[in-house]
């Protein structure tokens, strides 16, 4: 049967932007359900690089990617939210007091406000070609924790930067690691790549997987040399695919948000067109926009702020100071 779920904040995005304003509708008092098409909370940090340092975020002189959305969601479950993960929202509909959203997986929400922080949009991996009936079960396309991959055989799959970065990342941990790619060339950043060739990681170019083998889980990954005949066969207990992401705004544009250009029109309240759904962070627009993670967070309670009176009347724009609370 399908879900159904009452809230009186959803959340369309598992980002910065997302987590951060769950804490907060918590700390206004809501019950909040979060939606996000990725298997794992973080958006963008989680996926892309989660062992890279960030620099920007106020009182943290540097964080890991990783380390930062670990925070945010220890900060945000302070407000017991409902995760709904590996599912996007593909339905939404404004009644005069709730909003309904539907999801790809048949999960219903209702809620009496939502609040967009997808980012650039659903945000889903591109699929290794093959082998595809091992996701879970040694293939996968994260590595939230590294450490969950101690002591394996480990394949990387790709050429961009979060290829390298994860291979770099799983070197200490890793029995062994060995990058394979179908170019001889590297999408990732210069220093990253002179990084990798100096590592212990094995790199296999032009190869390409053909095929993965193991009836539980994965034991064995066959490669095939692109344009030749070579022909390996690496033993392998994971598989990571980081062969990128599609960004998907077009359910959005189907529910008749305002856009501009590839993102959702807002004002100064944060505010969309569509009554009592409201937006912040990078899937957001308006004059003067900077695109931060910073910012996000700030656009996020500015947002949950705004929409407070539309849950409940008795909660003012006005939320008062968080150490008053304690």
């Amino acid at each position: 049967m399908a879900e159904r779920h009452e809230v009186d904040l959803a959340i369309i995005g598992a980002g910065p932007a997302g987590l951060y304003a769950t804490y907060y509708a918590g700390f206004r008092g809501m019950s909040v359900a979060v939606i996000d098409s990725l298997p794992e909370p973080g958006g963008q940090i989680a996926a892309l690089y989660p062992e890279k340092a960030i620099y920007d975020i106020a009182g943290l002189p540097a964080v890991r990617g990783q380390e930062l959305v670990d925070a945010l969601l220890t900060q945000a479950a302070t407000a017991k939210p409902t995760f709904l993960l590996g599912q996007s929202a593909i339905e939404l509909t404004c009644a005069e007091d709730h909003v309904l959203i539907g999801t790809d997986t048949g999960t219903e929400v209702r809620a009496a406000a939502v609040l967009l922080t997808a980012g650039i949009g659903t945000f889903t991996p591109r699929e290794l070609p093959v082998g595809s009936d091992h996701l879970g079960r040694g293939l996968r396309y994260f590595v939230p924790r590294l450490e969950e991959l101690a002591g394996q055989e480990v394949v990387v799959v790709g050429g961009g930067d979060s290829a390298v970065d994860w291979a770099l990342a799983l070197e200490p941990y890793a029995s062994s690691v060995t990058l394979v790619h179908r170019r001889p060339q590297f999408r990732a950043h210069e220093r990253s790549v002179t990084q990798l060739h100096e590592s212990t990681v094995r790199v296999l170019t032009p190869y390409e997987v053909c095929g993965i083998d193991g009836e539980q889980t994965v034991e064995a990954v066959r490669i095939a040399e692109v344009r030749g005949e070579g022909r390996q066969t690496l033993p392998a207990q994971a598989v990571v695919a980081a062969l990128g992401f599609i960004a998907d705004l077009s359910a959005m544009e189907r529910w008749g948000l305002e856009m501009r250009r590839r993102y959702v029109a807002v004002d100064r309240s944060m505010r969309t067109n569509l009554p009592r759904v409201f937006a912040a962070g990078d899937i957001t627009d308006y004059d003067g926009k900077v695109r931060l993670i910073s910012v996000g967070f700030g656009e996020a309670a500015a947002a949950v702020n705004n929409l407070a009176p539309l849950v409940n009347p008795a909660l003012g724009t006005v939320p008062g100071h968080s150490s008053d609370a304690a």
